[in-house]
């Protein structure tokens, strides 16, 4: 019986080899004491495998050994991430940690109940070497008296998926990633509810833990359309800043449209302009895996999303 653990075949050995050297040209490499590189993936339905180096037409689910190995390989080049879609069914997710090694650890929800959170879990696998668990780890609630102060109908239920923060420790620093999935839903009015509800009770968290010098950081999926729409003014009416460098047009977010802006890594700024973070945000980007993982197996888009993901993972490189 074949396991993650058994050498790779050659034909998916060489696929690793061309995949990390275009992560290599593509990532910034990480440095001792000198960075922090953060990211974020919606990893569509992670959960269940097929435990074959490649699966059949036939099998369910599509996912294999081969597109673990190079999620994996994805995943390393990071020293967090936070992963949407987790499933309850965790045989993907750990066969990835046997392939990150001993180095790598997780933490993450219960799933998401009922039928809108879609059986799903907030999760975290993070390199220890270089980050660790400062000691905070909730999910996010929606107070009561809220739902008498804002609009009507915009905090009237909790979230679908509750927003999972936690907070990591990297050398001297310490920082809160809240990672989030809006929940899609029919219209965009149904997004637009949700995303200012959790605006809100971002910014006013922020105001409170800034004044102790922690820094903030949300990242997801916010299930925004396009750049500059209403569900994006909304998400950045509350002073949530997205540098440049992620808006730039060729930062792709979904393997089938350029134009949706569906995942973000943004913090706050003041009145003034200024970030409400003490780290120093150097760079950012997607990693396009389209042309470099499963090559050779002829996949269309639509199969790729199923043994990858229809998400490019979004990331931030920041100074220590």
């Amino acid at each position: 019986m074949e396991t993650i653990e058994d050498a790779l075949p050659a034909d998916i050995a060489q696929n690793i080899a061309l995949l990390k050297e275009d992560l290599d040209l593509k990532i910034p490499p990480k440095k001792l004491e000198k960075n922090l590189l953060i990211a974020t993936w919606n990893i569509r339905g992670f959960g269940d495998i097929t435990r074959k180096w490649k699966s059949a037409i036939n099998d369910s689910p599509k996912r294999d050994f081969h597109s673990l190995v190079c999620i994996a390989e994805i995943i390393k080049r990071f020293d967090v991430i936070a992963i949407q879609e987790v499933k309850s069914n965790l045989k993907g997710l750990r066969d990835v940690l046997k392939v990150l090694g001993n180095d790598w650890s997780l933490i993450l929800t219960d799933v998401n109940q009922g039928d809108v959170g879609n059986g799903e879990r907030m999760a975290y696998l993070f390199d220890t070497r270089r980050v660790n668990l400062s000691g905070l780890a909730c999910e996010l609630v929606v107070p009561d008296e809220w739902t008498q102060t804002i609009p009507k109908g915009m905090l009237n239920k909790q979230f679908v998926r509750s927003p999972y923060a936690v907070s990591f420790r990297s050398q001297n620093q310490t920082f809160i990633l809240v990672t989030l999935h809006i929940l899609y839903g029919k219209t965009s009015t149904d997004r637009i509810t949700e995303l200012k509800g959790i605006a809100k009770w971002l910014s006013s968290w922020a105001d409170d833990i800034n004044a102790y010098h922690q820094n903030l950081i949300t990242l997801g999926d916010f299930n925004i359309d396009e750049r500059g729409d209403l569900l994006n003014n909304t998400f950045i009416s509350e002073g949530m800043y997205i540098p440049p460098a992620l808006q730039n047009s060729k930062v792709t977010r979904s393997i089938f449209d350029e134009t949706k802006y569906y995942d973000q890594i943004a913090w706050f700024q003041d009145s003034n302009k200024k970030n409400n973070i003490s780290l120093e945000f150097i760079t950012g980007g997607n990693y396009d895996f389209l042309n470099t993982t499963l090559i050779n197996r002829n996949l269309t888009k639509q199969a790729m999303s199923f043994m990858m993901s229809d998400h490019f993972p979004l990331w931030a490189e920041f100074k220590l």
